[in-house]
């Protein structure tokens, strides 16, 4: 076995032990959570039968509780990073559950846990699902069209669309001005 594969099955051997501590590690939290870029989603399961009202749920800038009145709260600490506590939510569902919804502040980060004395995730790690053109909004969608476009074309070796833009630009100048010799130019 040379080096290299001796290194690789050592490397594969280390990510394995280091994923199954990090689900143990997860597993052992009193919630269940899920991310995309743009939020986080915990499941904390309570008492079968509990109400609303028996709830004491605190959502805030840089901080998260969560318990039932009267006892200590099931977590509760600062957040790992800020969220947009206008654009998050909690919800008690079947009586068995409160789902909370958390916007992130910065939509362009993964977080590495969610209360910041909790274990972390390696987010080097993440598979983001695939997104679809169609998810998108209308200025972002038409971007990464514009983005693809483009790349297709240097690939293709054709002008991308801002060039073909200043070329229809220049034609349009040429066309209203046939009295200028455009001959011995030299237009980059």
């Amino acid at each position: 076995m040379s080096d290299d594969e001796h290194d690789s099955k050592e490397q594969e051997a280390r990510d394995r032990a280091d994923k199954e501590r990090e689900a143990q590690e997860q597993a052992a939290l009193p919630y269940r959570w899920t991310q995309e870029l743009g939020d986080v989603d915990i499941t904390v399961p309570v008492p079968k039968g509990t109400r609303g009202r028996d709830l004491v749920v605190v959502i805030q800038k840089k901080k998260l509780s969560v318990g039932l009145k009267g006892k200590d709260p099931i977590l509760a600490g600062d957040l790992c990073k800020e969220i947009k506590v206008e654009d998050s939510t909690w919800t008690l569902e079947d009586q068995q559950s409160v789902l909370i919804h958390l916007e992130k502040l910065n939509k362009q980060e993964w977080w590495e846990n969610v209360l910041s004395h909790h274990p972390k995730i390696d987010t080097r790690k993440i598979q983001p699902e695939n997104s679809k053109l169609s998810d998108l909004d209308a200025e972002t969608r038409g971007l990464v069209e514009k983005m693809m476009f483009d790349n297709q074309q240097r690939q293709l070796g054709k002008p991308t669309s801002d060039e073909l833009k200043k070329m229809e630009t220049l034609k349009k100048f040429q066309a209203a001005h046939p009295e200028l010799d455009f001959s011995k130019a030299k237009i980059s």
